[in-house]
């Protein structure tokens, strides 16, 4: 995607004697060439209000998608976290699977994929992010689906 955003760094960070903020120029000059022209005047559009229209009525969306998540998971019963600050819905693996095993359950089962907790460190073992940012009918289908496996129909 375009990446159009900065780094502030105090002068008064050192490192072993260096200043970080120096460390990081270095490294910007020699790996990036700057943001481009066209991604500058893309980011500059969030702010004109068509920008920002675009931007709440993309939000609503996805907040939408999590809500289906969020409704679905309550009938199933199952707890979960997420969803209405954040794009990210957690939610405890069924029957004490572990993250991994959950996500080749739902993979082979369901044909749904989502990131297993196990991979945010060990910690998240035992737990199983799915994501709002995606076709609305597919999330629907997708809870459908996940429903169906938990004995649970619409």
């Amino acid at each position: 995607g375009m990446r159009c955003g900065y780094t502030v760094i105090r002068k008064e960070l050192v490192m072993d004697g260096v200043q970080v903020s120096k460390l990081w120029q270095r490294r910007q000059g020699c790996k990036f060439n700057g943001t481009s022209y066209i991604t500058q005047r893309a980011a500059e559009a969030v702010f004109t209000p068509e920008g920002q229209k675009q931007i709440r009525e993309t939000i609503a969306y996805y907040q939408k998608n999590a809500q289906v998540m969020m409704d679905a998971f309550t009938k199933m019963g199952v707890w979960f976290t997420g969803g209405k600050n954040s794009p990210y819905i957690w939610m405890k693996c069924p029957d004490g699977m572990g993250s991994w095993e959950y996500f080749d359950y739902l993979l082979h089962n369901a044909e749904i994929v989502g990131t297993p907790g196990e991979g945010f460190g060990k910690n998240g073992e035992g737990y199983f992010r799915l994501t709002a940012f995606g076709d609305a009918q597919k999330t629907v289908e997708a809870m459908e689906r996940i429903q169906k496996l938990n004995g649970c129909s619409r």
